[in-house]
């Protein structure tokens, strides 16, 4: 089985990276193995429509990487009550048949108060689109739930692993056999 985390912030040590690295350690302890996309270490050119786009090495990789996973687990920072336009242009790149009756979980790195759900339901409209099964269940993490090492605090942390072990079984299950 392929998972394919996806740390949709183009920010340095953004926080949406901390919750896709946590849920790598999460599931790779758990004995599933993930990969993890960072859209800030891998950046993608802006997605023009363009047959020779697809042929530059990272967008090649970015399409070999999706057409390969079994699922999908989104994080996004929420920008102006959506997601990251890094994320959105990297979803562009990917049609329905990367996504079709795949399951795919959302987080948000939420920069404080009550914000996330915005983005979170941005995101939601673009997968279900596209045919992504985009799970009920979702995960908002506020910048204050961070301690100063940029861990994830213990009082959120086991909503982000509930939603993982969900969105993973679901995954092997729905997995091409």
């Amino acid at each position: 089985m392929n998972l394919l985390i996806i740390s949709g912030s183009p920010r340095k040590q953004s926080n949406s990276l901390r919750i896709a690295q946590a849920a790598a350690s999460f599931l790779n302890q758990s004995g599933t193995s993930a990969e993890l996309w960072d859209l800030q270490q891998r950046p993608l050119p802006i997605y023009d429509g363009d047959e020779s786009t697809y042929q530059q090495p990272e967008v090649a990789a970015w399409l070999k990487s999706a057409s390969q996973a079994d699922g999908f687990f989104i994080v996004t920072p929420e920008y102006h009550n959506g997601m990251s336009g890094a994320l959105k242009n990297a979803l562009d790149f990917l049609g329905g048949s990367y996504f079709q009756k795949k399951p795919v979980a959302l987080a948000c790195a939420a920069g404080g108060g009550k914000g996330g759900i915005n983005a979170l339901n941005n995101l939601r409209l673009v997968i279900r689109g596209v045919g992504g099964l985009v799970l009920a269940e979702q995960c908002i993490v506020d910048k204050n739930d961070f301690d100063e090492h940029g861990r994830i605090s213990p009082e959120v942390l086991p909503r982000l692993e509930q939603l993982l072990t969900e969105w993973a079984t679901l995954s092997r299950l729905l997995a091409k056999k």
